[in-house]
């Protein structure tokens, strides 16, 4: 299985595709550097087989390189940055 995660900022989200398949997204509202997540959705298929937690990883290295930051509104990003605390100094206080 290959996961892909790339930004679609048309749709102000970060989209997976498991063997080229749209299989989940995470959306944002984006404020300048700063992004706004707000939800993280998973097709039913792909759950219980770690896409969430891959296109999180993904997406957070990508702000990452891209020096932003980020507010996780989204619980699902939430929860995955105070499992991961590498990721904890990428959020911001919202804006």
């Amino acid at each position: 299985m290959s996961f892909l995660v790339e930004e679609n900022p048309a749709a102000h989200r970060f989209e997976i595709l498991v063997d080229g398949a749209l299989a989940g997204f995470t959306a944002y509202l984006p404020r300048g550097e700063v992004r706004v997540f707000t939800h993280t959705e998973v097709r039913p298929e792909y759950q219980d087989m770690g896409v969430g937690a891959a296109l999180v990883r993904a997406t957070l290295d990508q702000v990452r390189e891209q020096d932003g930051r980020v507010v996780p509104q989204c619980p699902f990003v939430r929860a995955f940055i105070g499992r991961h605390p590498e990721y904890a100094d990428l959020v911001v206080m919202p804006v």
